[in-house]
């Protein structure tokens, strides 16, 4: 796999009313990349260039082409800015999509994806020392953010164990890994993720097409993500904390040592 650096030394200028002093500061890398499928560009975002691979397999699923882990055969990362996934897919015309809030390549989703019967949630539940685990292991995995201040996190855990996080200039890109570590085969369906984005309506989408059933985040969903949530049945929880949650959604699946409230 191609390394690539993930930060440059940039000059800065720090001003304050005690005067002027010059220092040198890390900036996050944000550089282009073409995703192509079986030779065919089929998009370019602007990412954080770490675990392309899996970026590449969950911007397929967003945008349609790809739907099983079954499916794909090879990832190839060229040092020329290129992520190519060969799969056993039907070479179709581009699928319909859906400007969302995103920005770039992936602020786009199918519309089938959000058009079609959702499958059933997997009925899986999580502890609150599972929680703390997902977000310790997301937020604490590496320096970027500490070093930079411009980095989203997005993590996973399954079957009572934190499997792994992914790190990116724009949440939708984090999130597209985790999906994409699914599509390879690093991380099983039925799980939680938790993220630092905001849960808008194509990042609980592809959680619930993914076979995602918790979802999880710092901050705050939007009136559509929670709309997605209700349909797919997932449990969506918000200002995520260790020992605290606010659960807009199928508040069941977090076991919770006290009593739990009754749903409005």
């Amino acid at each position: 796999m191609t390394e690539f650096p993930l930060t440059i030394s940039a000059a800065t200028t720090i001003v304050a009313l005690t005067g002027f002093e010059n220092t040198l500061e890390d900036v996050l890398l944000e550089q282009p990349v073409e995703v192509a499928l079986n030779e065919r560009v089929i998009g370019s975002a602007m990412v954080l260039p770490q675990d392309l691979e899996a970026f590449a397999a969950g911007f397929l699923f967003g945008h349609g082409y790809i739907s099983k882990p079954e499916e794909i055969m090879e990832v190839v990362l060229c040092a020329q800015g290129r992520i190519t996934v060969y799969a056993r897919v039907e070479d179709k015309a581009k699928p319909e999509t859906i400007v969302t809030s995103g920005c770039g390549g992936t602020g786009r989703i199918a519309r089938a994806m959000l058009e079609e019967e959702f499958p059933p949630a997997a009925q899986t539940t999580i502890t609150f020392v599972e929680i703390a685990d997902l977000i310790h292991g997301t937020l604490g995995k590496s320096s970027l953010q500490q070093r930079t201040h411009c980095v989203h996190g997005c993590g996973y855990s399954a079957g009572g164990r934190f499997l792994g996080s992914f790190e990116d200039v724009g949440r939708h890109n984090a999130v597209d890994k985790v999906i994409g570590a699914i599509l390879l085969g690093r991380f099983p369906t039925g799980g939680a993720v938790y993220t630092t984005g905001r849960l808008t309506s194509d990042m609980v989408l592809k959680c619930a097409r993914i076979g995602i059933p918790i979802v999880l985040s710092r901050t705050a969903p939007s009136s559509l993500g929670l709309d997605i949530a209700k349909k797919a049945d997932l449990t969506l929880a918000a200002y995520a904390r260790p020992g605290r949650l606010n659960v807009f959604h199928a508040p069941w699946r977090i076991q919770s040592p006290t009593p739990r409230l009754k749903s409005p």
